[in-house]
């Protein structure tokens, strides 16, 4: 772009990215492997990648539909929008329909260009993931912290929302409210969910609900505060987590029918940027979000399996008095010296086969886990050993 007065090149809009690292986990993810293909043992517990394969219905409907070659419409193929709108309805009563669902190559992309597209301040409850913020940096979007503390799970309080919406009440803000977090992994009660619904109605706030990890929900009873607050939330979902299509590059927002004009506004970006998302990943998805009881059954592992293992991650590092919690890449200062680890080094088709074995009333025990998912089991122990010595010494 010229400076109309001196048809020189203006340098101000490329200094937003200038400088910027790349994204954490993934450059973390990229070292890993390089050394490991050098030959050395490496525990990859930086990226959140899911270790579980495709649901096998899913996989199969993309061998089906790898034919499929034509452009689909920005906004998404019109079978996979009534399947993600249905899917909302029948797991949390949503009154989405077709034409509120937005369709992106993974739900990173559509939350950069909703950062693009929308003039208010993002709010960012912190610890968060990773690239929200740098997202905004890029787009030069004005970014507001929200500290939550360890007393309260790292969980954003009702009372520390309002206390920032009564700086300034009419100012337009979006506020990411990702969960179950990464990184910490904690969830919402339902009178927390209530009470922020309330304390965003009042002050007119767009929430942008990251619910990436909804399905995971150890208990498996997540809950959308788009049930409270539905006509000002946005609902983010994928392929990349409950359904282990990290790779597949699928999400898609849901919009109120109120916000209908952010819906539309993103398409526009959409149409100029990316054009739209893979046509034959989108037939597929299709099948995912269509559910069923192979899907369910295939939830109902992964959760077992990712319980079993929190659990004895939280229990080998409590021993120890250290809390293994998010670092300085999720918004925490560097002094108080916290970490997350993503406890996912595992091959999660094997684990997924070994557990049809365990009755759903027995617990996984740490035999399992060491037989199962013993590289990130190894990698936990290291932590601890190491964190042990290293305050004895």
């Amino acid at each position: 772009m010229k400076s109309k007065k001196n048809n020189v090149p203006d340098i101000n809009l490329n200094l937003n990215v200038r400088g910027l690292p790349p994204s954490a986990t993934l450059a973390i993810n990229e070292l890993s492997t390089q050394l490991r293909q050098e030959g050395k043992h490496i525990y990859k517990l930086g990226l959140g990648q899911s270790p579980f394969p495709v649901p096998g219905p899913v996989v199969e409907e993309l061998k089906v539909n790898a034919y499929q070659k034509d452009y689909l419409p920005v906004n998404g193929l019109k079978q996979l929008r009534s399947a993600v709108a249905e899917w909302h309805y029948k797991r949390q009563g949503l009154d989405f329909c077709e034409e509120d669902v937005l369709i992106g190559p993974g739900s990173k992309e559509l939350m950069f260009i909703l950062q693009l597209v929308y003039y208010g301040d993002l709010v960012i409850p912190t610890p968060s993931w990773v690239s929200y913020a740098p997202q905004a940096h890029i787009i030069g979007r004005h970014v507001r912290w929200l500290p939550t503390h360890f007393e309260n799970d790292w969980l954003l309080m009702p009372e520390e929302l309002e206390r920032l919406c009564a700086r300034d009440r009419e100012r337009p803000r979006l506020v990411i409210l990702n969960y179950p977090s990464n990184p910490t992994g904690r969830t919402y009660s339902l009178s927390e969910l209530k009470e922020l619904a309330k304390i965003a109605r009042e002050n007119r706030v767009i929430l942008l609900s990251d619910e990436i990890y909804g399905e995971l929900n150890h208990k498996g009873k997540h809950i959308s505060i788009a049930c409270y607050y539905p006509e000002g939330t946005i609902v983010s979902n994928g392929l990349s987590k409950w359904c282990g299509a990290g790779g597949w590059r699928l999400g898609a927002f849901a919009f109120p029918k109120s916000l209908g004009w952010l819906c539309k506004s993103m398409a526009v970006v959409a149409s100029e940027t990316y054009t739209s998302t893979s046509t034959p990943i989108q037939y597929a998805a299709v099948r995912a979000f269509k559910g069923g009881t192979e899907i369910e059954h295939y939830l109902a592992n992964c959760r077992r399996i990712l319980s079993a293992l929190g659990q004895y991650a939280y229990s080998s590092l409590e021993k120890t008095g250290v809390a293994i919690l998010p670092g300085c890449h999720f918004g925490r200062p560097n002094e108080e010296l916290t970490a997350r680890i993503a406890y996912v080094d595992f091959d999660g088709a094997r684990a997924l086969e070994a557990v049809e074995q365990f009755p759903p009333s027995k617990p996984l025990d740490e035999s399992f886990l060491e037989t199962y998912t013993n590289n990130t089991i190894t990698a936990i122990d290291l932590m601890v050993s190491w964190i042990h010595d290293y305050f004895a010494a």
